[in-house]
């Protein structure tokens, strides 16, 4: 089994990789691996986040890491929130504050248009890779579900009537957009 440091706290999110991964992989997190303080993220794009996050990681344990960065991007708010949806309504994530402000901006709004994107950057013996992933769908007019978290219960991935939130978790690893990179990060690791 392979020992991977993943830079997440997110419960949620570390549940959703290991599934997509499987058995042959051990998910340690950052606090797990020494990791205590908040790592940065200050670039303006998600590829630069997911990068500082891994090169962080790296640095400071000198074990194989990953990191990802996730947004969403609605096209009729000129794809915001895009790298800032974790504190689009505050400094902290609060998911309930983030889908009140989207809803809020999205009153009135005919093209409801928007995606998931995530990217990931593993280090592998010292070396970067990048792996990208995109679920196309729309903005809900009213939140729905109870499953999964963020923006969830407002997107409805292209194809379904219900939000991630309404999805069983095997449903939405199936077409999320963190699924689709995980797979790709999982193929390469596994053809290592």
């Amino acid at each position: 089994m392979r020992t991977i440091v993943f830079a997440t706290g997110n419960a949620h999110k570390l549940a959703e990789v290991q599934a997509v991964l499987g058995d042959g992989f051990r998910l340690v997190t950052a606090a797990e691996a020494g990791i205590t303080e908040d790592i940065p993220e200050t670039c303006a794009t998600l590829e630069g986040n997911a990068s500082q996050k891994s090169h962080y990681l790296y640095d400071r344990t000198g074990m194989d890491c990953f990191a990802d960065d996730t947004g969403l991007e609605v096209d009729a708010l000129g794809g915001a929130p895009g790298v800032h949806s974790a504190r689009y309504a505050t400094d902290g994530h609060d998911f309930a504050a983030n889908n009140r402000l989207l809803l809020r901006n999205m009153e009135g709004v005919g093209n409801r248009r928007a995606r998931f994107r995530t990217v990931i950057s593993l280090i592998l013996g010292g070396e970067e890779h990048l792996f990208e992933g995109t679920v196309e769908g729309h903005i809900a007019t009213f939140e729905a579900g109870c499953g999964g978290f963020g923006y969830d219960p407002l997107f409805i991935p292209e194809g379904y009537d219900v939000s991630f939130a309404e999805m069983s978790a095997d449903a939405k690893n199936a077409v999320s957009h963190r699924g689709r990179a995980v797979r790709k990060l999982a193929e390469f690791l596994k053809e290592r």
